[in-house]
């Protein structure tokens, strides 16, 4: 007996292949696949972080049977202070991979993974009669759907079209319809509040920024970052060459000379490299001490947030124009949010 037919005996044992006796329904996830799952969802696998980081915001938590592995190298390691127990959530995957034992005798309903997941993971876990559901928080034409690095024709329509399309599908699929459309809701508000003030600057007068990642990683075209920053009122100098999420040469970031570096908050190590390595201090951003460290809520992951809409954005403009934005009281609004969709006050692990 191979070990696939190990698994799928496994699987009817544990799972008790009852699909009869249960009511069911189909949806369409992001990458265009028609997926049959139960009406009531209890119990599901996330091995993408940005849907752990959705459910969390939907309160929906507590439906997470199994998570991906490196979640703490993806959303910090202090995210587990706003989801008592996810420490102890069984670990079963990653992005690219998954363990099929393991996975059978956790019973999940759903299992949501990545649109670049391999098709081979995907099918694996789909023999073993689980429905797999792939996240995007895009809006790709067919054919860029299960692409990393996707050409798109509309970088906008993209992504803020795939965000209210991601949240709205997990949102339904776990029976938290209310909560997606207020976190969907919240995250346009802000957005919207940022794009009224900065949204006419000629690109001129816009503030030439560079997005600093570990061993000289960058996000160019391709990605919410940049958006992230163009809708912010900067101009990301790595846009016109680079495409998608790559390595870049140290040359080139010192041609580029940004005159404002942002560092994600999951790699402060990043901030202290550049200070430190002399290579840097030609550049004009390190020249003028404007490296700045983003915060928890401005998650800037090359794919869209709500909170990353709803106050990262304005959290970078204010940064970058303090005067346009000198009526926004952050800590206000980012105590509001992390109460309301997080049910934990704002902590700033960054002093």
């Amino acid at each position: 007996m191979n070990q696939l037919t190990t698994l799928l005996l496994l699987a009817a044992f544990v799972l008790g292949f009852n699909a009869s006796a249960e009511a069911s329904r189909q949806i369409t996830d992001q990458i265009g696949r028609q997926v049959t799952i139960p009406d009531k969802v209890d119990r599901v696998v996330v091995l993408q972080h940005q849907t752990l980081n959705l459910l969390v915001q939907l309160n929906a938590a507590s439906k997470m049977v199994g998570v991906l592995a490196n979640w703490k190298q993806e959303l910090g390691d202090d995210y587990a202070r706003l989801v008592p127990g996810l420490n102890q959530i069984p670990r079963v995957g990653d992005l690219t991979h998954v363990d099929a034992e393991k996975l059978v005798t956790l019973r999940p309903q759903v299992v949501f993974v990545t649109n670049y997941a391999p098709r081979e993971m995907i099918d694996s876990i789909s023999a073993l009669g689980i429905p797999v559901v792939a996240i995007s928080l895009r809006h790709d034409a067919p054919g860029e759907r299960n692409k990393f690095n996707p050409t798109q024709t509309d970088e906008e329509l993209a992504y803020a079209s795939g965000l209210r399309e991601g949240i709205k599908l997990i949102a339904d699929i776990v029976n938290k319809p209310q909560e997606g459309a207020a976190l969907i809701a919240a995250a346009t508000e802000g957005h919207q509040l940022v794009s009224a003030r900065t949204g006419n600057l000629p690109a001129a007068q816009r503030v030439r920024a560079y997005m600093a990642n570990p061993d000289l990683t960058t996000y160019g075209s391709g990605k919410y970052t940049g958006l992230m920053m163009s809708h912010a009122g900067a101009l990301n100098v790595a846009a016109a060459t680079v495409k998608g999420y790559k390595q870049v040469a140290m040359e080139q970031v010192i041609a580029w000379n940004p005159q404002v570096i942002f560092v994600q908050s999951r790699f402060p190590q990043v901030v202290k490299q550049i200070e430190n390595d002399p290579r840097w201090q030609t550049i004009d951003a390190v020249r003028q001490h404007r490296v700045w460290l983003m915060p928890e809520y401005a998650k800037a992951w090359g794919y869209p947030m709500p909170e990353a809409l709803g106050l990262g954005e304005l959290w970078m403009a204010k940064k970058l124009y303090p005067q346009k934005f000198s009526d926004i009281d952050m800590q206000q609004r980012v105590n509001r949010w992390y109460l309301r969709f997080y049910r934990h006050p704002y902590q700033d692990n960054h002093g």
